[in-house]
């Protein structure tokens, strides 16, 4: 956790913490409730549905919306050591590897368009440095896109071929062979997987950055552009 403050201050993260549960209402807004519920473990307070939480991320989205922003603002970094559960099914489970309980090293960028290839970068040099740093040298970079045939993914289609033009370029900077694989993006936005093998060769999923149109409109956030107006701002997910 030392490292984890320390490298996260280099970089420019504030620290954040967020609600280990929270509203059923904000897991439907932000799209978890129609397309990650039966990962979820949810109980019932006070008459209402609440769920403890599987991923970070509309808790940011409540962090940002908690004062207004102007372009000056941005990039808004925020790191997060998140306790997140995931009602895995029991066939995945693998030790340590696969669990329903876990502390993610989670990361939530909001910046402007302009910014968007630079923040990208940023993450992908902060991944590379803490693998070199514990001695993981040997992975492969995918790329992970939508299946347009599927009806799983939220937002439009000009927001995904934003986000995708934005994933191929930056994989392409990382100057070595990526794969890519067609159905495999999260529900909210294309992301940029790097995956290790363990002692016996087996492969995991272990960083990954993402980049979001989406939850920012779904949650409707802005800041204050230039010129004056509200402007929608992007958002990377990297952990």
């Amino acid at each position: 956790i030392d490292y984890w403050r320390e490298i996260h201050k280099r970089a420019g993260y504030q620290e954040i913490s967020t609600p280990i549960i929270l509203s059923r209402a904000l897991w439907e807004r932000s799209g978890h409730w129609d397309h990650y519920k039966d990962n979820m473990y949810t109980t019932l307070i006070d008459g209402e549905d609440f769920s403890i939480k599987p991923m970070n991320c509309p808790g940011g989205m409540l962090v940002y919306k908690t004062q207004p922003h102007s372009y000056r603002d941005l990039p808004l970094r925020m790191g997060e050591l998140g306790l997140v559960h995931r009602h895995e099914l029991s066939g995945t489970l693998h030790g340590l590897m696969r669990v329903r309980c876990f502390t993610q090293d989670d990361a939530h960028i909001f910046c402007t368009p302009e910014q968007l290839d630079d923040e990208i970068q940023g993450c992908l040099d902060l991944v590379k440095s803490v693998f070199e740093t514990i001695g993981m040298r040997d992975y492969r970079v995918r790329i992970s896109l939508r299946d347009p045939a599927s009806d799983k993914y939220v937002g439009s289609e000009e927001n995904w071929e934003k986000s995708e033009a934005a994933i191929r370029k930056a994989a392409r900077s990382l100057g070595v062979e990526f794969s890519e694989e067609i159905g495999e993006a999260a529900f909210y936005g294309p992301k940029i997987d790097f995956v290790v093998k363990d002692v016996i060769g087996r492969e995991w999923q272990l960083g990954t950055v993402q980049v979001d149109y989406n939850l920012p409109e779904r949650f409707d956030l802005s800041y204050i552009g230039a010129d004056n107006k509200p402007h929608r701002p992007i958002m990377i997910h990297r952990a």
